[in-house]
């Protein structure tokens, strides 16, 4: 018992933490009142632009230097992930599109751009494994300490998610972008900038999102390209978001759940036909808190009054 926990604990808590990033991201930006549908795709371009940072340096580079490696497939990820979170703004809030059918459509692009660029590393590598970071590299970056052990951009996770529930439950600027996703022509009216907190909350979410895919591909598959997992971890971050009740500190304890839900039949090795049942837990589970927040009606159980909806200064 004690030797099953001790091995599945912390594959757990490895697999919980792309969740966890995923969801405080999507968190953050359903605050502002922007449903962002999009974060599987982010998720996608924030793995394929990290992982593509790192391959490039590697191959050209004949000494390794441990910060560059840290840092350049790092940026690469953030900034593939920006320009994601800048054009889904720019979609709906400044156009005013449909934040369903944007946020669907940033995820059917990225999932396709990743897909592209991911099976063109593949073939450069020339491996049957998928393997387009080498373990050299993994390794040398530190993001995992042992195959089976998170390292430190999966326990920045959680530090992440402890800052955002702090910075919407306890300073001013966090009070008031709760306030454009409630109600922003009141927000509006009280001089609060609309336009820049829902910008800079969905673009800072979709980096935190973006961070979520490098880590994946990073530790969970230690360098190896895998699209079935990463599109799987996208959604089940959504589901998070509903499931935590819209707050980041539940989320710490929900991903790490989550994780060790969709490793459960790794270590229990059901039968097979059984197997793949597991994977329908996770939402299951989420489909059930649903219901029961939707039976209590409790105001502060409920997403932002304002989220999904655009926002029109002309009719205030």
């Amino acid at each position: 018992m004690w030797s099953f926990l001790a091995s599945f604990i912390p594959r757990a808590i490895m697999q919980g933490m792309p969740l966890l990033y995923g969801s405080t991201g999507e968190i953050l930006t359903e605050k502002s009142g922007n449903l962002n549908l999009g974060i599987p795709g982010i998720m996608f371009i924030g793995a394929i632009t990290g992982v593509s940072g790192a391959f490039i340096y590697e191959h050209s580079s004949a000494q390794m230097n441990g910060f560059l490696a840290v840092m350049i497939p790092l940026l690469c990820c953030l900034v593939g992930s920006f320009l994601m979170g800048l054009l889904y703004c720019f979609l709906t809030v400044t156009l005013r599109a449909n934040q369903n059918v944007t946020g669907l459509s940033l995820t059917i692009f990225g999932t396709g751009v990743a897909q592209f660029l991911g099976g063109s590393l593949i073939k450069i590598t020339h491996t049957q494994s998928a393997q387009v970071a080498s373990i050299t590299i993994v390794e040398t970056v530190k993001y995992y300490s042992d195959g089976n052990k998170p390292g430190w951009l999966a326990y920045s996770a959680i530090g992440i998610a402890i800052a955002v529930s702090l910075f919407l439950g306890y300073t001013r600027t966090g009070m008031q972008l709760r306030a454009v996703g409630e109600n922003p022509a009141t927000a509006d009216a009280a001089g609060i900038n609309v336009t820049r907190y829902k910008y800079l909350a969905t673009i800072i979410g979709s980096m935190i999102a973006g961070l979520g895919g490098l880590c994946f591909v990073m530790e969970c598959a230690h360098g190896t390209w895998s699209e079935p997992r990463i599109d799987q971890i996208g959604w089940l971050a959504i589901a998070l978001v509903i499931f935590t009740i819209w707050r980041p500190s539940v989320s710490i304890f929900a991903s790490i759940m989550f994780g060790g839900l969709l490793i459960l039949s790794e270590h229990l090795n059901p039968p097979i036909g059984i197997k793949e049942l597991y994977t329908l837990i996770p939402y299951v589970v989420t489909l059930l808190v649903l219901i029961i927040v939707s039976l209590r009606k409790k105001r502060e159980d409920q997403p932002p009054m304002s989220l999904g909806l655009p926002y029109f200064r002309e009719e205030r």
